[in-house]
């Protein structure tokens, strides 16, 4: 009977909780149904009299909108596959292949978790800006823009991650190194062993990986706008915030891009949820 009590506080709770958490979602999305009166009306009202899908029409027409989301996903479709590449192959050297230096080289890795990504804001600049032989740049990176106005400006600066490193480290760690041994034994090179052994059984990690990285990518503001000053490169972020000018705010179209710009990162959680749930849990294993 207690433990029958103690299961219905707990997801009772639970369901509060989760209730609480999902209202900015249902407001928004209540809030881009609304006729323009509706949305400033005093008493508040959280279902709309009129339903209407105006502000969605205005979203794609007020601005590029189809445009700037299809420069997001290019982007966050990239540092995926960037990450999930170059991130698997250093997290197998640093798990699987011993060398002079490596707990070294990994606690710098960890340190540089640690450094606001703020703080290498300007330097990042400067690398692509005097990046040699790109953008009008001579050998030296002088004389034009380097990379700046290019998807790779996006792109390079978070090709491989520290954290993408260090979770896949982790996930070759927990696999059993027999099976690498066995591979050696038969001759078989190493990278075959890393792409044909270690990699496929790696998936609950490299799905969790993807969307940790396409979030990552898909809500970046900051960095795209310090390196994508064209127009049309501007990405979906950048686009809704375009609908806050001269110190107003068109809250339907804003709210109805809101909900669109959602629409990945949610169908990604659906369908990923399942994978995120096994990465998490072997990610922890094999800490060293």
């Amino acid at each position: 009977m207690i433990r029958t009590i103690r299961i219905t506080l707990f997801y009772a709770v639970l369901t509060v909780v989760g209730l609480f958490m999902l209202l900015p979602f249902l407001w928004s999305l209540s809030t881009s149904l609304k006729p323009d009166d509706e949305i400033i009306s005093l008493p508040i009202t959280w279902l709309p009299g009129t339903i209407t899908f105006e502000h969605y029409g205005a979203a794609f027409t007020t601005v590029p909108f189809a445009r700037h989301f299809a420069n997001s996903l290019l982007l966050a479709v990239a540092g995926v596959a960037t990450n999930l590449l170059l991130g698997s192959l250093a997290g197998y050297a640093f798990a699987r292949l011993p060398f002079r230096g490596s707990r070294v080289l990994f606690r710098l890795l960890l340190a540089s978790m640690m450094v606001p990504s703020v703080v290498t804001l300007v330097p990042s600049f400067l690398i692509v800006k005097n990046f040699p032989l790109a953008g009008g740049n001579d050998l030296a990176g002088q004389g034009g823009f380097g990379l700046l106005n290019t998807y790779w400006a996006g792109i390079l600066p978070g090709a491989v991650g520290a954290f993408a490193v260090f979770m896949m480290r982790q996930f070759f760690l927990a696999l059993p190194r027999e099976l690498g041994e066995a591979a050696r034994v038969d001759g078989c090179p190493e990278f075959r062993i890393f792409w044909r052994i270690y990699l496929p059984l790696c998936r609950p990690a490299l799905a969790t990986l993807a969307v940790f990285t396409f979030v990552a990518g898909w809500n970046g503001f900051l960095w795209p706008l310090i390196v994508l000053n064209d127009p049309d490169m501007s990405t979906i972020q950048m686009s809704l915030a375009a609908f806050s000018f001269n110190r107003q705010t068109d809250y339907g179209p804003l709210m109805a891009g809101s909900i669109v710009a959602m629409l990945p990162t949610l169908l990604l959680f659906a369908f990923g949820q399942r994978y995120l749930t096994r990465g998490l849990a072997f990610t922890g294993s094999g800490l060293q």
